[in-house]
């Protein structure tokens, strides 16, 4: 996808480092992306990442949490992925953004259309927001981006964990929220379109959706509405681990973090730091506190991700369940804090 993974820290053994480093950077190298070598550490970025926000700060375990149901993530995901490829301006793109908006039917929808100007010509991009008031000032959003790539629409490519997992899961959110709604800050639900490159990935030629949008939430006041504004992308895989985004907001990272702890999740976040680009870019870039849930380590070195190996064979409905109670989580912490840290 996106990703300019710069300044690398894992905290792996240095010889499986070397040789995962080699294979990525020949493979970033290729697409127009950067790599730098990592640096060896132990667990610095879980305690940095927890260390953001002192534990004593949060708010206090209230009570049973809220679950998703994986088994209709799985559903959802398995349904967005059967579509195939599902780049910008094809008929399966426009099928799924049918599927999508079918299944929000007697939800507040909105639709932010409009044609981007690309490398490859002009293009029609469509965002969909579906919107859940709450009793707070404020909204929280969660995004996930529902588009493929264009460069690979003719090689099999069917996206199931990109592109696919992040559908699928907003999906189950949506359910949840009709089930049960916001006691807090609204929550509003972001299927962002145009995210991948049409070509090569630049600042230019990347996140059409997201960088069309923040500067329409800009101009018409609703950047300084939003509390928290959280990616979740390539969240599926089988072995998962979130990064940490050295641009996401620490203090909301930190409340991320707590989440998965109270759930008995946190082995799944944050072992490893990473500077991604990804949808969220354009708001961190307007003062957003914003995170990106991302595990860009699928398969060895990465070696599913932007290929046809990229099926639903490589997930797990137990990874949908972690991320999406993590966010449920999140957004109950979030609601039972004081007031969010200033942006």
């Amino acid at each position: 996808m996106r990703k300019s993974p710069e300044d690398w820290k894992l905290s792996r053994a240095p010889v499986c480092v070397l040789l995962t480093l080699a294979f990525t950077i020949a493979m970033v190298a290729c697409s127009g992306k950067k790599a730098e070598a990592p640096e060896a550490g132990s667990q610095a970025a879980q305690k940095k990442a927890s260390a953001q926000l002192n534990p004593a700060s949060l708010p206090a375990d209230s009570g049973p949490p809220r679950s998703i149901d994986a088994s209709r993530a799985w559903k959802y995901t398995k349904e967005v992925t059967a579509f195939g490829a599902r780049p910008v301006g094809s008929a399966n793109h426009k099928k799924l953004e049918a599927y999508i908006h079918v299944h929000l039917k007697g939800i507040d929808v909105q639709d932010d259309d409009f044609v981007a100007d690309t490398i490859e010509g002009k293009f029609p991009i469509h965002n969909i927001l579906a919107k859940f008031p709450g009793t707070k000032d404020g909204i929280i959003v969660i995004a996930g981006h529902y588009d493929t790539n264009y460069p690979f629409r003719n090689n099999g490519y069917v996206g199931a964990n990109d592109g696919g997992s992040s559908t699928g899961l907003l999906l189950e959110l949506a359910d949840q929220l009709r089930k049960e709604k916001p006691q807090g800050y609204a929550v509003w639900l972001l299927w962002s379109d145009g995210e991948e490159a049409m070509k090569d990935w630049t600042s230019t030629d990347s996140l059409y959706g997201t960088r069309h949008l923040a500067k329409v939430w800009e101009q018409d006041g609703t950047l300084k509405k939003i509390k928290a504004f959280i990616v979740e992308d390539m969240i599926g895989d089988a072995d998962l681990n979130i990064e940490r985004d050295q641009s996401s907001a620490p203090w909301l990272e930190s409340v991320i973090y707590e989440a998965a702890t109270r759930l008995g999740d946190q082995s799944h976040f944050f072992h490893r730091e990473l500077n991604i680009e990804d949808d969220h870019t354009p708001f961190v870039q307007l003062g957003v506190p914003c995170a990106d849930l991302i595990d860009f380590d699928y398969g060895y070195g990465n070696v599913f991700w932007h290929t046809p190996q990229d099926t639903m064979d490589k997930l797990s409905p137990q990874s949908l369940q972690i991320v999406g109670d993590v966010i449920l989580e999140t957004i109950r912490i979030l609601n039972a804090m004081p007031a969010v840290p200033p942006k």
